[in-house]
């Protein structure tokens, strides 16, 4: 797989999870599915806050990856590298905590799409 696909499907999962996470901030019951189950249903005010910047945070994720695979601003993709590095460290430990998360259904949802996210992330760190 390219580093350029390898950086869409990444595009396209980080997406979905910033969608999940902005749902989450506008009040959708899910919160058993996140943080462990540890707020099921609408997530309290602060948690709220935490959602949205996670938004972001994976907004800046995305955009490092797809740095480095060239598909925006193709003359930082060298200064992406190291930061790019960083996202796959970030990830992994995403897996293992989903991987380990007491809401089943979080681990069920959640951890293969970490995993996908990870190993997306890996291809494009090891690009030339």
């Amino acid at each position: 797989m390219s580093a350029r696909l390898a950086a869409l499907i990444f595009a396209a999962l980080t997406s979905l999870v910033a969608l999940f996470q902005l749902a989450l901030a506008l009040g959708a019951p899910w919160g058993a599915v996140a943080m462990g189950g540890a707020f099921p249903g609408v997530y309290p005010p602060a948690m709220r806050a935490v959602a949205l910047v996670q938004v972001l945070i994976l907004g800046g994720v995305g955009l490092v990856v797809c740095v480095r695979a060239g598909l925006v601003f193709p003359r930082w993709t060298a200064a992406a590298r190291w930061p790019t590095w960083v996202v796959v460290g970030l990830l992994a430990v995403g897996v293992v905590l989903n991987l380990i998360t007491p809401s089943g259904l979080e681990r069920l949802i959640w951890a293969p799409v970490a995993t996908l996210l990870c190993l997306a992330a890996l291809r494009v760190a090891l690009s030339r």
